[in-house]
């Protein structure tokens, strides 16, 4: 029997607790069902500090079994919950001593989103490699020097030490962490069970080209990168992109730019890069067959940006989501 404990401090974020949660209550399901593991996963939820009852940033309160400090059993995995406002000085000291004494003898500690802080307040994070909420790295960075802070990750893993990034990427690590313990088929299996769209790698961006060009105002470049998603396979030069828009070469550059915040070029890399992604993991296409359906020449290209942007080769991104499970 596994003893995961969620920690909610003050005000924490309500997914931050219930994604990770739900994640190993499907996982200790299906074992217990197909025989695997009748006793798998118990689960707590605990406060940061203080009564059972902590409030959420949505309003509904979380009903806790104790505080932290409570604990009296081996705990496997403590996971850190986070909140909307970065956490510095939101817990006591006695918390963070309490972390600080207390990791060394448990077989997992993490966070999710902006509960990163809280284990770098602790000490935990110094001189390791860690993730939070992409919008926050910057402010950890500038707090913690001695961290290496990598924004882009969904999860990062240094030691025993799991850092993930904004709120439902603590999903992504309780699946990883699942992985850790039953296997890669169980993960997957729990992943379809909550509809989520993918089993994703830790290393997988915490943002997408796809999502960042909805924030474009400007209808002419927005209708452009509508159009883009289903045309990758076309011979998109700037020049052909600037007619499309009714635009010179030169003004349309500067234009996309100034409302997508990257050039046309790496922004038809990373939708690409990211259409490939897809495929590999939702298609039985070849590996040929989907380098020529994003437009990116052949295998050797695809392979090459695979590295550069997941640090992972076609091959192996695909592999990593298959299954004997049905």
């Amino acid at each position: 029997m596994k003893h995961i404990v969620i920690v909610a401090p003050p005000y924490t974020s309500l997914l931050d607790v219930s994604g990770p949660l739900e994640v190993f209550a499907k996982a200790s399901s299906l074992l217990a069902f197909t025989n695997q593991a009748p006793e798998s996963y118990r689960l707590h939820v605990v406060s940061a500090e203080g009564g059972k009852i902590v409030n959420t940033s949505t309003g509904l309160p979380v009903v806790c079994e104790g505080n932290l400090k409570s604990v009296n059993y081996e705990i496997d995995t403590l996971l850190v919950a986070g909140m909307p406002d970065v956490p510095v000085n939101m817990v006591s000291k006695g918390t963070l001593q309490w972390l600080k004494t207390h990791s060394p003898f448990i077989r997992r500690v993490g966070s999710v989103c902006t509960g990163a802080f809280i284990l770098a307040e602790a000490g935990l994070l110094k001189g390791k490699s860690a993730t939070t909420h992409w919008m926050v790295c910057g402010k950890m960075a500038q707090l913690y020097p001695d961290i290496r802070v990598e924004k882009d990750p969904i999860f990062v893993k240094d030691g025993h030490i799991y850092t993930s990034a904004g709120i439902s990427a603590g999903m992504d690590l309780a699946l990883a962490l699942v992985e850790e313990d039953y296997g890669r088929d169980l993960a997957l299996m729990v992943a379809r069970q909550l509809v989520l769209y993918l089993k994703r790698p830790g290393n997988q961006s915490q943002y997408s080209a796809v999502l960042s060009f909805q924030k474009v105002n400007f209808q002419p470049i927005r209708e452009l990168q509508d159009w883009l998603i289903n045309h990758l396979n076309e011979d998109l030069t700037v020049e052909s992109l600037a007619e499309r828009t009714s635009m010179s070469p030169r003004n349309f550059a500067r234009v996309f730019h100034r409302e997508a915040g990257i050039t046309p070029a790496k922004f038809i890399e990373k939708l690409r890069v990211e259409t490939a992604r897809r495929r590999l993991g939702e298609t039985k296409l070849t590996i040929e067959e989907i380098s020529e359906e994003c437009g990116l020449g052949g295998p050797d290209t695809l392979r090459r940006l695979f590295l550069r942007h997941f640090k992972t080769t076609p091959s192996d991104y695909r592999r990593s989501f298959q299954t004997s499970l049905g």
